[in-house]
């Protein structure tokens, strides 16, 4: 199989169909990105999860004066709940699941109240005696949170034991339905690149149908005839899947690593170029492996009508 030759027509088909291959590698670009990016979120979700779930505690809150809740009767919790609380955590047998217990007092509790709320009305409502004291336990394991919760949960002068892991499901949940949406683009923009790529080759090789025929002619095998389409499809495909490589590294770069690591209050566990680097070469074959796929199918259709 001549090379050169083969390189010559590929060449010839890209120039006479500009505009659609110029559509190719567009429609390419945009689903590739939004594949990216949908697998970039993905590994970002896991690894937040993976760092704040560590860190979720389960919080046991004592009752208040004014609480009517849980165990409590409108009366503060007495040193000797308090106490037995602090028994049962150390006792044999939720011992083991526990990493380190903090008991945060009304006066701590105010003053990371005023942290959280400093120069809102709240401030000056709220007094240390309204907040409830509570113990802070991390645990080794935070999927046996359910352990502590039903020990301690009947316990006198106990208003409730919570999971803070609770919190962080509905905005995982938000980013997982993002996810998904992004999942659900790209395969529809997928499903266009594969019928654009199959139409420009047909196209292609409808304005070479003469020299198509004289190439059988002279009995040039299927195989000979098929590759230079082939080939173009899948340039146009490759041009489109490292501009959306591109894409990808700019986004971890200048979005994720700079606009969202300056940005964000609070210290978490943000994608690298690293991740950026492993999405790329995935991207890269599925963009060529679809193009090959779809241009041989195109093709092969062709020439036997």
């Amino acid at each position: 199989m001549r090379l050169g030759l083969i390189l010559g027509e590929v060449g010839s088909g890209l120039r006479r169909n500009l505009s659609m291959v110029v559509s190719v590698v567009l429609v390419t670009f945009i689903s590739l990105t939004f594949v990216g990016a949908s697998i970039l979120l993905q590994m970002q979700i896991g690894q937040m999860k993976g760092y704040w779930y560590d860190r979720a505690q389960v919080a046991v809150y004592m009752c208040t004066e004014i609480d009517t809740t849980g165990n409590c009767t409108l009366a503060e919790a007495t040193e000797d709940q308090i106490a037995a609380v602090q028994q049962q955590l150390d006792s044999p047998t939720l011992a083991p699941y526990i990493n380190e217990v903090q008991f945060e007092t009304h006066e701590q509790a105010y003053e990371n109240f005023k942290e959280q709320f400093a120069d809102t009305t709240f401030e000056g409502i709220i007094t240390p005696e309204s907040l409830n004291e509570s113990f802070r336990v991390n645990l080794v394991d935070p999927e046996q949170a359910d352990v502590l919760i039903e020990s301690l949960s009947g316990l006198a002068g106990v208003e409730s034991v919570e999971d803070q892991r609770a919190y962080l499901e509905p905005i995982f949940a938000i980013l997982n339905a993002a996810s998904y949406t992004a999942i659900g683009v790209a395969g529809l923009m997928l499903v266009a690149a594969v019928l654009l790529i199959a139409t420009t080759i047909r196209l292609s090789a409808f304005s070479r149908r003469r020299e198509l025929g004289i190439m059988r002619l002279v009995g040039a095998s299927n195989r000979f005839i098929q590759t230079p389409f082939i080939l173009e499809g899948v340039f146009a495909s490759l041009i489109g899947s490292v501009l959306a490589g591109g894409a990808i590294v700019a986004i971890v770069q200048f979005f994720v690593r700079g606009y969202l690591a300056s940005t964000l209050p609070l210290n978490t566990s943000l994608l690298g170029m690293e991740e950026a680097l492993l999405v790329v070469p995935i991207l890269i074959a599925v963009g060529a492996g679809l193009a090959a796929i779809s241009a041989g199918v195109a093709i092969s259709r062709y020439l036997k009508v």
